[in-house]
């Protein structure tokens, strides 16, 4: 009987339905035969279903097919039919249905949107093309606005918006100035995924008036510029850092959605000085290795290849030295429909059986329909031999008019697969499509492989002969592909000759003839030796070779595995290769390459260069390889080598490793045999069964191994039983109702004989009497079906061949699969150790309801809600592993007074079992945390205004507040300390009676009935005077407000002031008198020394002067002006005035150009945070920036 390379007898049923299922699917790739074969028509290229065209250009919506007849083509705009005749911009290219609307000659392709769809026909079938939507692309403009100048203090956070036009598709956003330069973009300044430009804190640098924001329409490879935004920074000394505040995305959670195998992009951008950090975490979770990458300075999180195991809450977090901000963003995957089995092309003959199937995920799950011809299938012509179930189509009893193209569709929300598969019956007779008479030549010993590729429907049964008029071939020395194939695993001389393939079926007959030629191996017979040259020497490697002579063998010489050098001194001769005049360089390792048309084979020596001795020394190298191998003594176990030593080159030889290499298993493989000591020439060998033996010689002395011997003649040893029994036999279900059995197979030397089979033998434990067996071949698996489920069995795997079987097995004790554990543990209780600890217990449950080994026990908790503020939140669920069979577990961090609830699991390897009831448990109270804030406002002589917030978190039900306080005098020494008891339902306090001018700082902390919590800080200080002196700011360093107050009680700074108030009405009378004599003045005379002096108007309502002040000076204006209450200056009218030609340029000019202002003497200190001066800029910079 023949023998076929195929699967086990325990699938036979199953692999004859699926070998109907190859047979209908294997069309060979012959152009010849595919030309003659009818074939329904199959869509090879298609226009994509969002297809975005350019309205300028042609719009070419392309639609191919192939099919015997040719197809014709129809197309359908928006579900009917689509008449290009009667449109004479529209043309259909010949032999094609590839669609050209002629836009470059007056159409539109507005006109053309719509819904596009192509059918091909012939007599076989129709198939149709996906639904193509046609869009034109488009670039509008950016709509006129009005774009006001941002004014920003430095350190604040600043969002330029770019709100880019809608185009088709969406363009690319970047930022760049008037000299289309890119903005830099660091940490603190970067471009977000919506286009807007965000500034974590601005700094003076920032200043500019051409922050343009473009975009890139790449379709129409146009560019749209939004009108330029203007930034102006002034500064506040000094500048106050801020904890980070998220700019984007707002509040503290947002959701995403995105789909399966796009790209997730995740974006946080923080405001905050220093500039924050940015930092991703997923909860729960890592973030997947080799997917993930971080952008725009850690600000976006991209993962690419999403699948539905992305889902999940991930965390930005924001901080700086000051503190943090994070928000979560709970990212759901969902997923458009992805094939798991496309229906594939069916190739029957009449009367056969086939299945179409479809089968395609998704999230949602898609729903899927049937076509046939295009048409849907509850709707098309009947067809006997068809019967649709779900996501199957079932043919029986084919016949020609079943053929047929059918369409599969699935669909969700997120969009849509079709695939195209036809039904084509065929009755043909055999073809065989090998080329007759091809020649094949092979290497003795080697495999053969004659091919016999052939079609026919049915499917032919191949069979192969030897010779004009030989038998059929049948035995072991040959294999029968599938396909047709013949294989001689080990072809021998007497394996040359003519060999007929013959194909038939009911059909017909047909056959053809092949030739098979089997050459003698190439051999290098006389092998480069190992050489030991001195410098300046010469050197020559041998490589003498035996080859068939029909062959014509090429030798090659490398050096280190590479060409030999350019050099003229490397001599390559018929048999050697020559080096003269060596040096250090050439030391290495030589290898002589022979190659013939069918094998190759090499061998290598090494080259060592030594400098010349000053006196003759002796030479020691490796031995020389043995020789002369002979076997005698041969027997069905045993047999005798003996070999000639080669020379020992002046170092004795220490032993002898005997190698061989099995021809009939493993050709080319030597594995190591046994070794005798370096006196032995003979050596008798144990053999293996069913092994064609060849064996080499290796000798060993100090100085290292020679190259092998030449290999000995070969020796097949008989067939036997086999010795040995698979190992690592091992039993495990991988399902409730099945036993998996697994063990290593035999090597192919330990086979011992051909037919190499397993006999797998399995009994319930302490229930069956009797073993059940089966054998199989070519596997190390198998499964046994229908068992009960996680009950023990006594397994067994024996080698046999086609003499018999090994001895008896050991037996291994195995388990039928688990399941999910039946009951779950009861009598489960919490006792509550602390505020934050509890202890949970439970029973076990029986061990004949977990139905699997016991990993151990689960516990879910999770906060129900807080007890103090009764309000419910997201549950999240926390689970705690408890290994084996433990029966109690500790639950960590909980909160303080919050109702719990908790349930227990039991585990095994299936999963994990029902849960108990869930069981409330409440934690007592605790301390709660500190005040959320506190905030020192109002500030007077003698009170300060307190206002706080509740305790983020109160861990119990608040008693009451305790505020602490002391003054600091100016050498911040601590005064006595003062107690104040507060109702819990108070949110603010005004303390009375303080000393003016005097800093205090503040400790404030809340009480539960179990303590203290931990207290927050804050200074403040009173003011000294209500009209003179600025509030301070809350909370920042008030050092330079009480050395105010030290400088304005002395005497000297009263009469300085006095003397500066005297200067100033000096210097504005002699302002006025010049004024009206029209000469100059000595305002006039500092205009010219400095070039950009700051300058307030003169009011013509009052007839009062504006203020001078320099860039050093930050005061509120006299009380004579009428600066606006945001201490800007109004621009007034002046036919000479310079402010049409700069922004901001606010002077005014007289006549003869001379500049009206007054300066101001008297200074003074600005407090910790006080208001920003309004200053206007300098008419000469205003002049320079219009020049």
């Amino acid at each position: 009987m023949m023998k076929k390379k195929n699967i086990s007898a325990s699938k036979a049923s199953l692999v004859l339905f699926l070998c109907q299922m190859v047979s209908a699917l294997d069309v060979p790739l012959d152009s010849k035969l595919l030309e003659e074969l009818l074939q329904p028509p199959t869509i090879i290229q298609q226009s994509p279903k969002d297809y975005i065209v350019d309205p300028r250009e042609n719009i070419v919506i392309q639609c191919e097919a192939k099919g015997k007849p040719p197809p014709s083509f129809s197309w359908t705009r928006n579900g009917t039919h689509f008449d290009i005749d009667k449109d004479a911009l529209v043309t259909m290219k010949p032999n094609s249905g590839t669609l050209v609307v002629n836009i470059m000659n007056g159409g539109k392709a507005e006109a053309y949107e719509g819904v596009y769809q192509c059918t091909a026909r012939n007599e076989r079938g129709a198939a149709i093309s996906n639904n193509i939507v046609i869009r034109p692309s488009r670039s509008p403009l950016w709509t006129k606005e009005k774009l006001e100048p941002n004014h920003v203090r430095e350190g604040d956070s600043l969002v330029l918006h770019c709100r880019p036009p809608v185009g088709l598709p969406p363009p690319i956003i970047f930022w760049m100035d008037n000299a289309f330069q890119r903005l830099p973009q660091s940490e603190r300044v970067s471009q977000g995924l919506n286009g807007d430009l965000y500034f974590s804190n601005v700094q003076p640098e920032d200043t500019r008036e051409d922050y343009i924001c473009y975009a890139r329409f790449n379709h129409t490879q146009t560019i749209q510029q939004k009108q330029p935004i203007s930034v102006k920074v002034f500064s506040t000394k000094p500048v106050t850092e801020r904890q980070p505040v998220l700019l984007t995305p707002t509040g503290s959670t947002s959701t995403k959605v995105e789909l399966r195998g796009n790209v997730l992009l995740l974006e946080c951008i923080a405001a905050g000085l220093p500039t924050p950090v940015i930092r991703w975490i997923k909860e729960g979770g890592e973030l997947p290795a080799n997917r993930t990458f971080f952008e725009n300075f850690k600000k976006t999180l991209k993962i690419i290849d999403v699948s539905e195991a992305d889902s999940g809450n991930y965390k930005c977090i924001a901080r700086n030295t000051l503190g943090s901000a994070h928000h979560v963003i709970s990212v759901t995957v969902k997923a458009a429909p992805y094939w798991i089995t496309a229906p594939r092309n069916l190739v029957l003959s009449p009367g056969e059986d086939g299945t179409l199937i479809c089968r395609a995920n998704g999230n949602p799950k898609p729903d899927i329909t049937w076509l046939a011809n295009g048409v849907p299938i509850a709707i098309a012509p009947e067809d006997p031999s068809r019967k649709v179930d779900g996501d199957t189509i079932i043919f029986s009893h084919v016949q020609e008019r079943s053929s047929a193209v059918y369409q599969c569709n699935a669909s969700n929300e997120y969009g849509y697969l079709l695939a195209n598969a036809f039904v084509n019956v065929l009755a043909e007779p055999p073809r065989i499509l090998t080329p007759a008479n091809k020649l094949y030549q092979v290497i003795a010993d080697s495999p053969a492989l004659l091919d016999c590729a052939y079609f026919g429907s049915p499917k032919p049964e191949i069979e192969w002969f030897k010779g004009v008029k030989g038998s059929i071939l049948r035995g072991n020395e040959y294999v029968f592909h599938d396909n047709g194939t013949l294989e001689i695993p080990v072809a021998q001389k007497d394996s040359t000759g003519t060999y007929t393939c013959v194909a038939r079926n009911e059909l017909g007959k047909i056959q053809n003839e092949v030739q098979l030629e089997v050459k003698d191996p190439t051999m290098i017979i006389k092998q480069p030796e190992y050489k030991v040259i001195q410098r300046y020497g010469q050197v020559s490697f041998e490589c003498i070779i035996k080859h068939d002579p029909t062959l014509l063998p090429t030798v090659v010489w490398l050096k280190d595995n590479d060409e030999l050098p350019d050099d003229e001194r490397f001599l390559v001769g018929k048999d050697n290769l020559t080096i003269m005049n060596v040096t250090d360089k050439d030391d290495g390792t030589y290898t002589c390459v022979v190659n013939t048309t069918l094998d190759s084979v090499s061998a290598s020596a090494v080259l060592t260069v030594v400098a010349a001795p000053p006196t003759p020394a002796i030479i020691y190298a490796r031995p020389n390889p043995p020789f002369d191998l002979e076997l005698t003594g041969q027997l069905e176990r045993s047999i005798e080598l003996s070999w000639v030593p080669g020379d020992e080159n002046n170092s004795p030889i220490t032993n002898f490793v005997i190698e061989f290499e099995d021809g009939l298993h493993e050709p080319g493989v030597w594995h190591y045999q046994t070794e005798v000591p370096g006196t032995q020439t003979t050596v008798q060998l144990k053999l293996s069964p069913y092994v064609n033996y060849s064996f080499r010689v290796i000798a060993v002395n100090e100085i290292g191994r020679s190259q092998p011997s030449e290999p000995s003649e070969q020796y097949l040893t008989k067939s036997a039983n086999p010795d040995e029994n698979p190992s690592n036999v091992q039993g495990i279900g991988s399902e409730p109702d099945n036993l998996v059995i697994t063990w290593e197979s035999l090597k192919g030397f330990q086979s011992n004989g051909p037919g190499l089979q397993y006999k797998v033998s399995w009994r319930q434990k302490d229930v069956d009497d009797e073993w059940t067996s089966v054998i199989v071949a070519n596997v190390s698996k198998y499964i046994v079906s229908g068992t009960p489920t996680f009950v023990p069995y006594e397994i067994k795997v024996q080698a046999l061949n086609d003499l018999g079987y090994a001895p008896e097995p050991l037996e291994v004790i195995g388990h039928s699969g688990e399941d999910l554990p039946m009951v779950a543990p009861g009598n489960v209780q919490v006792h509550v150790i602390n505020s934050t600890l509890a202890k949970v217990h439970w029973d076990p449950v029986p061990p004949k309801t977990v139905r699997g080994h016991l990993q151990g026990y689960k516990v879910y908790y999770w906060k129900v809600q807080s007890l103090s503020r009764r309000n419910r939140r997201h549950v999240e669920k926390k689970i705690l592993t408890f290994r084996g069979n433990k029966t109690f577990g500790m639950l960590p961090g909980l909160e303080p007074y919050s109702s719990y609830k908790l349930n227990v699991r039991v585990v095994n390897g299936k999963g994990e079992g029902p849960a108990s009831p869930d069981k409330v448990f409440k934690t007592p109270e605790g301390v709660p945390s500190s005040p959320s804030f506190l905030k020192i406002t109002n500030p007077t002589l003698d009170s300060l205004t307190l206002e706080w917030g509740s305790p983020t978190h109160p861990n119990g039900v608040l008693t009451s507040y305790i505020l602490k306080f002391q003054p600091i005098n100016n050498t911040h020494e601590l005064g006595p300390l003062v107690e104040i008891r507060i109702p819990a339902n108070e949110s603010s306090l005004i303390l009375k009676n303080l000393n003016y001018s005097t800093r205090y700082k503040f400790y404030f902390n809340a009480q539960t009935s179990v303590g203290s919590g931990s207290q927050i800080t804050e200074e403040a200080v009173t003011i000294m005077d209500e009209a003179g002196i600025l509030r301070p700011a809350v909370g920042a360093g008030k050092a330079m407000a009480s050395r105010q107050v030290d400088i304005a009680t002395q005497g000297w700074f009263i009469g300085l002031m006095c003397a500066v108030a005297l200067l100033i009405l000096i210097l504005l009378i002699v302002c006025f008198i010049r004024r009206n004599k029209g000469g100059k003045y000595p305002v006039k005379e500092k205009e010219d020394a400095h070039a950009d002096p700051e300058i307030q108007p003169m009011k013509e309502d009052d007839g009062t002067f504006g203020e001078y002040s320099d860039a050093e000076d930050h005061k509120p204006l006299k009380k004579g002006s009428r600066t606006p209450s945001d201490r800007t200056v109004k621009k007034e009218d002046s036919d000479d005035s310079l402010v049409d030609y700069g922004e901001g340029v606010n002077g005014q000019f007289n006549e003869d150009g001379s500049f009206i202002g007054q300066y101001s003497g008297k200074k003074e200190k600005e407090p910790a945070e006080g208001n920003e001066s309004s200053e206007a800029p300098s008419p000469v910079n205003a002049m320079n920036s219009f020049v």
